[in-house]
């Protein structure tokens, strides 16, 4: 036989299980491509460095996992070439060379330098800012990478197409921003209904973009031209 009490918590359990439910429903997925207008006779070949996020327009986002994600240097290269990281996160650079590399990063929304270290070491810097973050070696002028710092669990990066998808997203209003490295960032705000949203399309206008070279962690340019001191 329940008492008063036992059917108020009864009921309070059956509503909270309702709610939970029903919040779980009005999750979906918001889905979209991305483009790149190129200058005449450009074609674009690196859709999947272009990286797409969402945050609400009100409430704030919840925490993402800061953890740890991982930019590998080998072949004079850093792989890979754009890695989203959850803010307060760690960005890690392995060393697979068999010659030293010194990570440095001096116009993002931070700075750091990890200083010179062998094959076998990693060292990595804690992500605390938001944004950008254009990554070099101060001995190989050719290498470079941008982690992407986002303050919210609602991220992806574009596949070779440009297509992307963001799952489990509440219904709301968000500011959606989409960054690549040629293209800029766009930042438009979408709403999205409880059964999610499809068929977002962005273009990005890279028709102005035009390489420079990046200089040394020192404000200079590097000594050797394309050439290597290890």
């Amino acid at each position: 036989m329940f008492t008063v009490s036992s059917r108020l918590r009864l009921l309070a359990a059956l509503l909270s299980a309702m709610i939970g439910a029903r919040a779980v429903a009005a999750q979906g997925a918001v889905s979209g491509q991305i483009t790149i207008l190129e200058r005449s006779g450009v074609r674009t070949t690196d859709l999947a460095d272009a990286v797409v996020y969402l945050e609400p327009r009100s409430g704030g986002a919840p925490a993402p996992p800061a953890g740890k994600r991982q930019i590998v240097m080998e072949s004079r290269r850093f792989v890979p070439r754009v890695q989203v990281v959850p803010l307060g996160g760690t960005i890690e650079f392995p060393n697979n060379d068999p010659f030293r590399h010194n990570v440095f990063s001096k116009s993002g929304p931070a700075e750091f330098d990890l200083g010179l270290y062998a094959r076998g070491e990693a060292r990595g810097e804690a992500l605390r800012r938001g944004g950008v973050f254009p990554i070099f070696c101060n001995i190989h002028a050719r290498m470079v990478a941008f982690a992407i710092a986002v303050p919210t669990p609602w991220f992806a990066q574009a596949a070779t197409d440009g297509r992307f998808t963001i799952d489990a997203l509440p219904a709301g209003t968000y500011t959606l921003h989409v960054w690549h490295d040629r293209g800029g960032e766009h930042a438009r705000e979408i709403t999205v209904p409880a059964t999610g949203l499809a068929d977002v399309q962005v273009e990005l206008d890279a028709r102005n973009y035009r390489f420079v070279q990046h200089r040394n962690k020192f404000g200079q340019e590097y000594s050797s031209e394309g050439r290597d001191r290890y």
